[in-house]
This record gives structure tokens, sequence and C-alpha cells, in this order.
């Protein structure tokens, strides 16, 4: 299982628009939208989990794609045993 760093998301994404993106490459286990603590508002990043070769997909598919009218950046995040 790997984590992908989703930035430069479109403030009005949902977890549903993500989950249905991301799932063009494969299966996608959680996704998770981070918001401002005080405000609520969205941050415009999250992390998307996915097996690892959906993550690769993902990550060669989308990484640059126009997604609501911003570029997309995708980065994989490696997480150790311990985590």
């Amino acid at each position: 299982m790997k984590t992908l760093f989703i930035g430069n998301l479109p403030f009005s994404s949902t977890q549903a628009e993500i989950t249905e993106l991301f799932s063009q490459c494969g299966a996608v286990h959680a996704v998770n939208l981070i918001f401002h603590k005080e405000t609520g508002r969205p941050r415009g990043f999250g992390f998307v989990e996915m097996d690892d070769d959906a993550a690769d997909a993902a990550l060669a598919t989308l990484n640059g794609t126009d997604f609501g009218g911003r570029s997309l950046k995708v980065e994989a995040r490696h997480r150790d045993a311990n985590d």
C-alpha cells in the first residue's frame, strides 16, 4: 500500500471527486483531504491510499493533469514499517 500526496487541489474538491479520479488507475482505499483546524476551510491538498501498482499508475498518469482548472501535483509518500 502506498500513500500519494495530492497537491494544488481546487478548494471545492470533494472526497468523492478525488476517489472517482484516482479510481481510473485502480482501487482507492482511502482519501484524506486536509482542512484548516481553525477555519475549517480546505487547504488544497490531501492524501490518497492505493495498492502499490495502482499508486504507481496514478503517479505516472495524473501528475500534472488538469483537475478543476488546476494542475495536480502527485507525489509518492513512502512509509516506514513502523508507521
